[in-house]
């Protein structure tokens, strides 16, 4: 029994895993009402500290639509910022990563690429929600 559980295991955990990966992270409660914005914050917020959202990597990312991996990163981001008592985040960065693969001697390979990772960083505010509009 423990010889087929060996075999079995593996193979039922990895699709688990890799399908997990492939869907954005989720809100919290209360973070869908956090605003993000390239704009500085209105006069008068509190800066509450910098928070950083990820999702995706090298092995997982591929497996991963360039949406979920968007989505995820800014899902993430309103977490953390949530999290502190914020209600408001000003964007600092956006990157997507990319990872590429391939070579070869002479010209004989190729190279190829794809969107693996997006990571975004921002500063998180408290401010009077009636100046955000809420």
């Amino acid at each position: 029994m423990k010889f087929s559980t060996l075999f079995i295991g593996p193979a039922v955990i990895l699709p688990l895993v890799l399908f997990a990966s492939c869907s954005a992270i989720q809100l919290r409660p209360g973070a869908e009402r956090i605003l993000v914005s390239k704009n500085a914050a209105p006069n008068g917020c509190r800066f509450l500290g910098m928070v950083v959202g990820s999702q995706g990597n090298s092995i997982t990312g591929s497996w991963t639509s360039n949406k979920a991996l968007s989505e995820g990163a800014m899902n993430e981001l309103k977490n953390k910022a949530l999290g502190l008592g914020g209600n408001y985040v000003q964007i600092e960065t956006d990157r997507a990563g990319q990872t590429t693969s391939g070579g070869g001697f002479f010209g004989t390979g190729g190279i190829s690429g794809q969107q693996t990772d997006v990571t975004m960083t921002g500063n998180a505010y408290k401010c009077d929600p009636e100046k955000l509009g809420l």
